[in-house]
């Protein structure tokens, strides 16, 4: 069986795809191919050696202005070549993850009538799945808070699947990786891929106490090393973690992180608790909500950006690490790891209808 896989615009879009790829190869999708746009989705899944077919794609605003006119033209143009590339391919079935790049593919898919499956992370569906929505013929969501706003027909609740390779990390590699000593519980700081200038700007007030509790991982974002403080005992920075980053998270202690569902979701498979930023500035709020939700659960604690403080920033990391083994049991209930062989089953079941 032929399957090609959709969604981009950051890693997030991206990483659940190559997180369901192992489970796809054991279903008998022999042959997997991505269509995308030339950004964060090309490099990650080249970096699988998946084959990678680039189109055009708009960016799609919830407000006016005068580049959604030129961004429309490109949607046009992204989706005709998307519907170019699926007549060569003839797949059997289209997964879309979501985001701006995925519009065009689910689009063409539903032109040539080749099953789509969808899946949303967030608690309310993006403006790209929302667009999707009419066409595909299930759509998988994160949270148990989603489903009320999706058709009843079509929705099922999955979760996100998982890298397999979040969940093999070594803890010993990993501290090693960052030169600490293990003597110290370990917290790790994750802005995003391309970091958060406020969690940087707290981190760096509140570093000189954080150290004396913890060792500090904190990945900071392109451009945003801070070279005065390379050699400070106790912490290490990087710009972003690639194949260690497993390692790095199985060492991890508590996290503290803005609320992308992909990577909390890896926080509850790996039973890690954390303290959480939601973006709000720029955001559709979809942040908030899925924050709102882990701490709803027990998984972590809120932290409100217009809030930020080194007070408030420091007082909700204590209150998590103090009562870390209630968060753990709360974590330990929930489970995460399969939803990768669940999404795998829908799939495969629409591909044999067609």
């Amino acid at each position: 069986m032929k399957i090609v896989l959709a969604g981009g615009g950051t890693a997030g879009h991206v990483t659940p795809n190559i997180a369901l790829i192992p489970t796809l190869r054991q279903n008998g999708f022999d042959e997997i191919h991505y269509i995308g746009t030339n950004g964060i989705e090309k490099k990650l899944i080249e970096q699988e050696g998946i084959p990678f077919h680039e189109i055009q794609a708009g960016k799609l605003r919830r407000y006016l202005d005068m580049q959604n006119i030129k961004d429309i033209g490109r949607i046009f143009k992204g989706t005709s070549q998307a519907k170019k590339i699926l007549k060569e391919l003839k797949p059997d079935v289209v997964f879309s993850k979501g985001g701006f790049a995925s519009c065009p593919v689910v689009w063409a898919a539903k032109q040539l009538n080749i099953p789509i499956v969808l899946h949303e992370s967030d608690i309310t569906p993006g403006l790209a799945n929302k667009l999707c929505i009419p066409f595909a013929d299930k759509i998988c969501y994160a949270f148990p808070e989603t489903g009320a706003h999706l058709p009843k027909d079509k929705a099922i609740y999955t979760g996100i699947p998982i890298r397999a390779s979040i969940l093999s990390g070594n803890r010993e590699k990993g501290l090693s990786f960052c030169g600490f000593d293990g003597k110290k519980p370990i917290l790790t700081v994750i802005g995003g891929s391309q970091g958060s200038q406020y969690l940087n700007e707290t981190i760096l007030l509140s570093l000189n106490k954080l150290l004396k509790t913890f060792d500090v991982c904190h990945i900071c974002g392109k451009g945003n090393i801070n070279r005065e403080l390379l050699n400070l005992k106790g912490y290490a920075q990087f710009e972003y973690i690639h194949s260690e980053l497993s390692d790095v998270m199985q060492a991890t202690d508590l996290f503290v992180s803005r609320a992308g569902a992909t990577t909390i979701f890896e926080f509850l498979a790996l039973n890690k608790p954390s303290v959480l930023v939601p973006l709000t500035r720029g955001s559709r709020g979809d942040q908030v909500l899925n924050a709102a939700s882990f701490e709803k659960q027990g998984y972590a604690k809120k932290l409100d950006e217009s809030t930020l403080t080194e007070q408030t920033f420091l007082s909700a990391i204590d209150e998590v690490f103090k009562n870390r083994a209630k968060y753990a049991e709360n974590l330990k209930k929930a489970n995460v790891t399969e939803s990768a062989e669940t999404i795998g089953r829908i799939i495969v079941g629409l591909a044999s209808k067609k």
